[in-house]
């Protein structure tokens, strides 16, 4: 079973307060903490997170939840990333399923992180796609359901994501959701191997074994074809 999807290892860049003064402090903000003075990042975001904006509740989350600038405090950072996700931050919707679920900062509850990823998914977020995609396969805080988990990797893997990729490969090889299919197995399985999985290399160069000729070349037509339409026809 793949690794959940690990948590953001980037601030929130985009700017979207509308007042002058407080656009200049948060580049005041990005500034410092982009030159490793992350205590004057720290005031800076918290003046603004406490005047309700999106970007530095998300900041603040991160720089709590990764120690930068201030004791790394999960229950911290998960106060910082709700405030964010309940204005809709799709970054912090995310990064609070893979808190919930880990019990960083709250006690375990899969139920809330499906919740988080959900929301998060739904804006087309393709970590927490994948991670939805995991629960669903595994019967962890949902029913087991290959069907549904097939539903979300394919919206991750649509968006390049190696690991969902891979995955769908195993899915098609083993019948999980879908009628056994060596020729789509190969496919994702080529489509990830060409963006660097291992594994998945390695599972392509098992299953062609078992493959005709005519197989093979249909598999690596269709590979084609999904990268040629931006994983819109695969």
């Amino acid at each position: 079973m793949k690794p959940l999807h690990a948590i953001l290892t980037k601030l929130f860049l985009a700017i979207t307060i509308s007042m002058p003064a407080l656009a200049n402090s948060y580049n005041d903000g990005w500034t410092a903490y982009s030159k490793g003075n992350y205590k004057a990042a720290i005031n800076i975001f918290m003046q603004l997170a406490e005047q309700g904006d999106v970007g530095a509740q998300f900041n603040l989350g991160y720089m709590y939840s990764n120690g930068r600038g201030v004791y790394q405090d999960s229950k911290e950072a998960i106060k910082w990333y709700h405030l964010a996700a309940e204005q809709g931050d799709v970054d912090a919707q995310s990064n609070l399923g893979l808190m919930y679920v880990k019990g960083q900062g709250v006690p375990e509850d899969n139920d809330e992180a499906i919740k988080w990823w959900r929301l998060a998914a739904k804006q087309g977020d393709a970590a927490a796609q994948s991670n939805l995609g995991i629960m669903y396969t595994k019967d962890d805080g949902v029913p087991r359901d290959y069907k549904e988990a097939m539903k979300w990797y394919r919206l991750a893997a649509a968006q390049g994501d190696v690991e969902s990729q891979t995955t769908l490969g195993i899915m098609y090889a083993r019948g999980q959701g879908v009628p056994e299919d060596k020729v789509y197995a190969y496919m994702w399985w080529n489509l990830s191997a060409a963006s660097g999985s291992e594994d998945a290399s390695k599972n392509k160069d098992i299953i062609i074994n078992s493959m005709t000729p005519s197989q093979v070349k249909k598999a690596q037509g269709l590979s084609k074809a999904c990268l040629k339409s931006s994983y819109k026809h695969c």
